[in-house]
């Protein structure tokens, strides 16, 4: 495995970050700028497992609902409705807002 011979404690430990979880996540947010595809295919597979609605899975690809529905479409994933009286109230309320 090729690697860039620094361990994410040494940046810790040098005091350019908290911890090593931010290191992480600072790593991530530089992957998801350079390949923003990543976020795309990490919202339909979060989808598809039902971990995230369909508003969220927009939000993590960075996409609008509309946008989202086409790439699941495109890629077969079936639409699931809202399961929550709630999200039903939420797709309402946002409609309204959208026809003002």
């Amino acid at each position: 495995m090729i690697t860039t011979g620094i361990e994410p404690q040494e940046l810790v430990d040098l005091g350019f970050y908290e911890d090593e979880r931010h290191v992480i996540e600072e790593g991530i947010r530089h992957i998801l700028r350079k390949h923003p595809e990543y976020k795309i295919e990490i919202a339909i597979e979060r989808y598809k497992d039902e971990t995230v609605s369909l508003e969220n899975a927009a939000d993590i690809a960075g996409v609008s609902m509309e946008e989202m529905k086409e790439t699941l479409r495109l890629r077969g994933v079936a639409l699931k409705g809202p399961e929550h009286k709630e999200e039903i109230n939420d797709d309402a309320e946002r409609a309204r807002r959208a026809l003002r």
